[in-house]
């Protein structure tokens, strides 16, 4: 087909919104999905993105439509992740597009992620097509909503479309603005080959498939290409383009999306925003904005039963091969047993890894507090990269300690913008931005740690906010910190599972508050245990779990005093010596109860 007919696009749009129940009515409308094959959500796969109502794995699919002109378009649907976790893959998706069509809730209007999609978007200079979409709610806003977009991207309201994806109306609207709007691809056929890949996913039979968009040029099976960032050649066995299945054909021209299989095992070879050149290119420029993913969060997790060790690491190895950011290694816990150090992109990927090991493989873990990497540069000179607190060096070899910070954008109400400053406050953020889209609304930019963000930030954000505050961020680079240690100690023994790296100005409140938790969940001993929270040598907080006491007076009837005291000097010297040669028996069930709570407060 001729390029002047294909158009490459996307959909963006917030969690909820609607993105996928469009891009139902779009394969309904073009009859690329037969009715007997539709249902909901088409393009999700797993029964986890159908739950939550996002996005979690790319699906592209090609649609045939024929336009009011006459001519017949082929149109690439490239759909998107929807969370900020995945803003790196939404960022080559988008790349791979000429144009977007923005969706907005009519009810809820402009959402954060909205406007950080928004940016990529203007960033990759696409052409976008702004869709209010639910206005058969009955709290829909949809004139409000529309001047709220028009304003955002300096258009007329008129442009804004009005669509119902659930009933399918204004639909046909969008199609004829994508063949109108959008540019068509500008690569030549005749170029050296160029293409982006934009995703991909492991085949048990043919190893890695990758999900490509030809920027120039041409490739076929038989084709010997190579990638640009390990200059690795391998030989192209299959191409072809995408349908409800993938549809081998004879090549991939310059502008059309679809998939290519070489003889590559492993999908960590082909990564995301990476770029197919031809083979023996020793010169091959590489198309801009690829990046290496890195974990940002790393989280230990331990099978409930010892036993379940193997088919726990078995699960991981099988997860990683279509996910090339999910990275583990083995890990051993005194407390916790054996298990294994996981990094993640960030706290819903780390969720949805978790969910996934115990709907698929049926293992039930334990995950300890989630935290996230430290730069430590140490008085020697050195810098090490640590993901695990009970690795942190000792207090008196560090110079310095960086963590992660990211930029986070909140949309809210205005009259909420008092207590989310707080909530800002309180977590140690640096107000950057304030910026009112509408009397109403108000757009927030701050400096965060992301390890203040982990764990209960979000709840704290919906609860300060009614519910109506949306959050996203992304990485913005490593800042220095007062950053300290914070052991636990039962009976003078550290505790590595329950080590956490946090502000000094936080780090007595963090004691005092597990101490006070374990006193409760640790059962009492035949002797006295002391609970000590404790940075280097500097106790912050200490709680004591009392003795099972045995009433060893019970036999004196009667007779002098000294005779009871006698007993009691003896019980308590048997204490002393038990305590010394004794540990601390602490059930399995006490650290799963706490770190549970360390994860929900």
């Amino acid at each position: 087909m001729d390029t002047e007919r294909i158009r490459n696009f996307c959909i963006i749009a917030h969690v909820d919104h609607g993105k996928s129940t469009l891009a139902d009515r779009l394969l309904e409308l073009t009859g690329t999905v037969p009715k007997n094959k539709m249902k909901e959500q088409v393009l999700d796969a797993m029964d986890i993105e159908r739950e939550r109502g996002i996005t979690i794995k790319s699906h592209p699919i090609s649609m045939d439509y024929t336009a009011l002109d006459g001519n017949t378009y082929l149109l690439n649907l490239i759909d998107t992740p929807g969370h900020v976790d995945f803003s790196y893959e939404v960022s080559r998706a988008l790349a791979a597009c000429e144009g977007a069509i923005l969706v907005v809730d009519a009810s809820q209007g402009i959402e954060a992620q909205t406007v950080s999609h928004l940016y990529l978007a203007l960033e990759n200079g696409l052409h976008l097509v702004p869709v209010i979409n639910k206005i058969d709610m009955p709290s829909a806003r949809v004139d409000e909503v529309a001047a709220e977009v028009a304003h955002l991207i300096g258009i007329e309201p008129e442009r804004v479309l009005r669509v119902s994806a659930k009933e399918g109306t204004g639909v046909e609207q969008i199609l004829e603005r994508i063949v109108e709007d959008v540019p068509p691809p500008s690569g030549s056929p005749d170029a050296p080959l160029r293409a982006l890949i934009f995703d991909s996913k492991f085949d048990q039979f043919r190893g890695a498939v990758a999900y490509v968009r030809v920027v120039q040029g041409r490739i076929a099976a038989g084709q010997r290409i190579q990638l640009c960032s390990t200059r690795k050649e391998s030989l192209v066995d299959e191409v072809g383009t995408f349908g409800l299945r993938m549809i081998p054909g004879e090549s991939l021209e310059a502008g059309k999306v679809g998939y290519v299989i070489a003889n590559v095992r492993d999908v960590s070879e082909e990564k995301v925003g990476d770029t197919m050149v031809p083979a023996g290119e020793s010169d091959a420029e590489p198309l801009p904005g690829y990046r290496p993913m890195k974990p940002m969060v790393f989280a230990g997790l331990y099978p409930l039963d010892t036993d379940e060790y193997i088919p726990l690491k078995e699960a991981l190895a099988k997860l990683a091969l279509n996910d090339s950011s999910l990275v583990f290694e083995p890990d051993t816990s005194v407390a916790l047993g054996f298990g294994f150090r996981c990094g993640f992109l960030g706290p819903l990927h780390m969720e949805i890894v978790q969910e996934r090991i115990r709907r698929e493989y049926g293992l039930e873990l334990i995950a300890t507090v989630p935290s996230v990497g430290y730069r430590v540069r140490l008085r020697l000179g050195e810098t090490i990269d640590v993901t695990n607190p009970s690795r942190m060096p000792p207090v008196g070899d560090i110079d310095a300690v960086s963590e992660p910070y990211v930029t986070a954008t909140i949309v809210l109400p205005s009259d909420y913008v008092g207590p989310i400053m707080k909530l800002l406050q309180e977590r140690r953020g640096i107000h950057k931005e304030l910026q009112y889209l509408e009397e109403t609304r108000a757009r927030l930019v701050a400096l965060l740690p992301l390890s203040e963000i982990l764990v209960d930030f979000h709840d704290r954000l919906k609860s300060s906010s009614r519910g109506y505050a949306s959050l996203d961020y992304e990485f913005e680079g490593y800042h220095d910190s007062e950053l300290v240690k914070v052991d636990v100690l039962l009976n003078g023994d550290p505790v590595d599972a329950l080590s956490i790296i946090v502000h000094e100005s936080k780090s007595f409140d963090w004691g005092r508050r597990i101490t006070e938790r374990l006193k409760e969940l640790i059962p009492k001993q035949m002797f006295p245990v002391a609970i000590q929270a404790a940075v280097g040598s500097r106790v912050l907080s200490r709680s004591t779990v009392g003795a099972l006491k045995k009433n060893v007076t019970a036999k004196c009837y009667g007779g002098d005093i000294t005779r009871k005291r006698k007993l009691w000097a003896k019980q308590k010297e048997g204490k002393r010596r038990m305590k010394q040669l004794g540990s601390v028996q602490v059930p399995q069930e006490a650290f799963l109860a706490l770190l549970r709570l360390e994860t929900s407060s």
